[in-house]
């Protein structure tokens, strides 16, 4: 069978495939538009692997919220050029969207969901793979619920490279809920309370700061009243209710929830890569090893 521009051009629009890849299809499934979407995906999904070792660092912080449920992903790429593809941000939210609605309890749970299309949630991540090609990876994902008075904040920082989700009780105001989640964006708070920190950790940072004060000279008599003084200052640095406010650094954050009748339950901040390996190669190398490998 004669495969014409024609057809080639409609399988690319199906498949988002190169144009030598669809003619190739077609040419080995005899013109079969539904078997050359086959061989592709069969391909791309392939070629996915190959990818499996590459490094996803980049890419973006998604937050989708329905009603009283809300859902806060974290999905990688290997460049932040791709992060910024059309096809990827569709990707990223129709992700969000079956997670929330499915309620996953683990990645490797959401991996195996089922999509509107019939494909698997990996499955679909290989098929865009395919598209884009880079590694693409749902990292992690919280998905968090409220009660009907209580509000959900949402903020994404740095072109989505920073997102936090927060959870208030006592008050229906999004826009206080969003404030709360600009400050955890910009400060970054390990805990909401000091309660929550685990006494190993206030252990370990008293007996460092205990050396750092016989260190300085400081008489022995009063370094347990300087530790205490600096302990305050640790507490600060971590617990996001001691914290000065970023909008109005004369109140505590405690204190200006208190002002709206408020209290927060729980918050979830990712920021993209986090821990993880970043590229080193730039956009010169990377060209410069495409030429070398031809």
């Amino acid at each position: 069978m004669a495969i014409t521009a024609q057809m080639v051009k409609e399988l690319r629009e199906k498949t988002g495939a190169g144009m030598m890849d669809c003619k190739k299809a077609l040419q080995e499934t005899g013109g079969d538009m539904e078997k050359a979407i086959d061989y592709l995906r069969e391909k791309g999904i392939a070629k996915a692997q190959k990818k499996a070792d590459r490094i996803a660092a980049e890419g973006v912080a998604h937050i989708l919220t329905d009603g009283n449920d809300a859902v806060i992903l974290e999905v990688n790429s290997e460049t932040d050029f791709v992060a910024k593809n059309e096809t990827f941000k569709r990707l990223v939210e129709e992700l969000a969207a079956v997670l929330l609605a499915q309620k996953p309890a683990t990645v490797e749970e959401a991996l195996e969901l089922k999509m509107d299309n019939g494909q698997t949630v990996s499955e679909y991540i290989h098929s865009a793979v395919a598209k884009i090609g880079e590694k693409i990876t749902l990292r992690r994902f919280a998905i968090r619920s409220k009660g009907d008075n209580d509000a959900f904040g949402a903020y994404l920082h740095l072109g989505s490279k920073i997102g936090v989700l927060t959870v208030l009780e006592g008050t229906k105001d999004v826009s206080v809920a969003k404030d709360v989640a600009m400050h955890i964006a910009a400060l970054n708070p390990k805990y909401i309370s000091r309660d929550m920190v685990t006494k190993e950790e206030i252990d370990r940072e008293r007996e460092v700061l205990t050396q750092q004060a016989l260190n300085e000279g400081k008489p022995e008599k009063i370094v347990e009243r300087i530790v205490e003084g600096r302990l305050n200052k640790f507490f600060e640095d971590i617990c996001l209710l001691e914290q000065a406010f970023v909008k109005n650094p004369d109140q505590t954050v405690e204190q200006f929830l208190k002002s709206h009748q408020a209290t927060i339950k729980d918050f979830v901040r990712f920021e993209v890569g986090e821990g993880l390996e970043k590229r080193s190669d730039n956009f010169a190398e990377e060209v410069m090893n495409q030429l070398k490998n031809k």
